[in-house]
């Protein structure tokens, strides 16, 4: 074994034995089933915290020569698979962590010499034997080893795209480190597999990819590998239930990610951070992905506050991810930032209906930093102030509701301020803090039609009443609670059994001012 040359089993036997192991082996089918075609060239991209460098570190224990690995393995998923053995421990395995070297260096040229230097060294000692035209040309050593052997190579390339997130401006850095893996891995005959692992899609310049060979698997698609992108829901509740941790409480901090065939996937980190320190908090570490989400929101470019507050509201924005550089500095929309916050994990994206949103209370929390780090005092202030709101919601005070609806319509200011949806976005704006104590649907189906928003109180909370919220514009508060009624709304919460509350809201566009009424509602009545 070198260092970067057959690395061995040691980094993936310390997560398999650690307090918390998921099993995730199942990912090497897919990987056996592409060894030596076509398809083996895979570009895998995650967020941070979720878990790209252990799936590295697996796959390389696998397959690396001189790793015996039978034994690690012997009890997980993969051992299962008629493969198996096939492929175990039977490559050579070059595993090269690029943050690592470009951290030794702090230059792309002289990060490209170490790689070589590095991995030359590991393989010459290797094959000692081999008549090399060139010991200083590491695709050409690699070349003559397999010319005299038929040996071929595995390479895993953990951290791919970090030059790309610290060097963002250096497009000549950018398109030279390209080149580099280009030359290194493209109609190579010594590549048996070649998996990258990084948070961004490759780099195009133009209407071309220097790395077309790939295939990539990222956050707003990844295909048949979307079930190892984080902690399913039943590896989730079996968690839960063995630390005796309340489910629903995880689901609502940690889950909200959803792929095409699979709808729900739960930030791993954060999960088995709650889970070992027994608390549901926001453990996003503070990292330049997140200094990213504050400086694209101070920038506002092309109307994104905007959509930002809808989707701090709970709605959905439909964008074209299709149009992004994939790049952290070249932007032509608001489409094209959102979309680079889909591949740094904070929001979601549903292949589907091509919209993004906010996952889950952990997500929605780092966005409230960001919005305060960028100076949007008055959003903030109506997320503070929406405790606030909902107790007087909860006292049936219609007219406080009324006042302070007005000053969270005046503190957002949405220049699209002019109908029904618009109001949804300002109430559930204003009723930000009651998703601690509810959950909240938009337009659930009810025997005659939609109410606009409910809310049910979640099972800790359950002394609170529900509320069924029903919205109009340039009407009366009095017609909105008369057509909740009328429509049987509460026909949809048949299954609920505690009290409600009817909170009719009317926005009058020619006074500019909100009116509310509130009535307590028995299912008797």
């Amino acid at each position: 074994m070198g260092v970067y040359l057959n690395p061995g089993n040691e980094p993936f036997q310390m997560a398999v034995n650690s307090k918390i192991y998921v099993d995730k082996t199942g990912l090497i089918s897919y990987t056996n089933s592409v060894i030596k075609t076509e398809q083996r060239f895979l570009c895998v991209n995650r967020p941070r915290r979720f878990g790209k460098s252990m799936a590295a570190n697996m796959l390389a224990a696998y397959y690396s020569k001189n790793a015996d690995s039978e034994i690690l393995f012997r009890n997980l998923e993969i051992s299962k698979d008629p493969s198996f053995h096939q492929h175990l421990n039977k490559y050579n395995v070059i595993f090269l962590n690029i943050q690592d070297f470009l951290s030794r260096t702090h230059e792309i040229t002289k990060m490209r010499t170490l790689i070589e230097r590095a991995v030359l060294r590991d393989l010459l000692k290797a094959y000692p034997d081999i008549d090399y035209l060139d010991r200083n040309d590491l695709s050409g050593v690699l070349l003559d080893i397999y010319g005299e052997t038929s040996d071929t190579f595995l390479f895993i390339i953990d951290e791919w795209d970090c030059i790309f997130r610290e060097y963002q401006t250096d497009t000549n850095a950018q398109k030279f480190y390209l080149d580099f893996i280009r030359n290194l891995l493209k109609d190579r005959s010594y590549v048996a597999l070649a998996y990258m692992t990084g948070i961004l899609p490759i780099k195009k310049y133009g209407s071309h990819s220097a790395l077309n060979m790939f295939d990539e698997f990222s956050m707003a698609n990844p295909g048949p590998l979307s079930t190892f992108v984080g902690f399913t829901e039943s590896e989730v509740k079996a968690l839960c239930a063995d630390y005796s941790m309340d489910f629903e409480e995880m689901k609502r901090w940690y889950d909200g990610y959803c792929f095409e065939g699979t709808t729900h996937i739960y930030s791993p980190k954060s999960v088995v951070s709650s889970l070992l320190t027994r608390t549901y908090d926001n453990f996003w570490n503070k990292t330049e992905t997140f200094e990213a989400l504050r400086d694209y929101i101070v920038l506002n470019y092309k109307g994104l506050k905007d959509m930002v507050i809808e989707l701090l509201a709970g709605n959905r924005k439909r964008i074209n991810v299709h149009t992004f550089s994939n790049d952290m500095t070249t932007f032509q929309s608001a489409d094209d930032i959102l979309t680079l916050l889909v591949h740094l994990g904070y929001l979601g994206y549903d292949f589907g209906t091509k919209e993004v949103f906010i996952p889950n209370s952990e997500i929605a929390a780092e966005f409230c930093n960001a919005v305060e780090s960028a100076g949007w005092e008055r959003v903030i202030q109506s997320i503070r102030e929406s405790e606030t709101l909902l107790q007087a919601t909860l006292q049936k005070n219609g007219d406080a509701v009324a006042r302070q609806l007005s000053e969270v319509h005046m503190e957002t200011s949405l220049l699209t301020y002019n109908d029904e949806n618009a109001l949804s976005c300002t109430i559930a704006l204003a009723y930000y803090s009651a998703r601690e104590y509810y959950q909240a649907f938009r337009e659930l189906p009810s025997g005659k039609g939609f109410a606009d928003i409910v809310y049910i109180p979640r099972k800790n909370h359950f002394e609170n009443p529900a509320l069924v919220v029903e919205l109009k514009w340039n009407h009366s508060v009095e017609g909105a609670i008369s057509q909740i009624k009328q429509k049987k709304y509460v026909k949809s919460l048949e299954d609920y059994t505690g009290n409600l509350l009817l909170v009719g809201i009317n926005y009058d566009k020619k006074k500019k001012e909100h009116q509310c009424m509130i009535e307590e509602y028995r299912k008797n009545d």
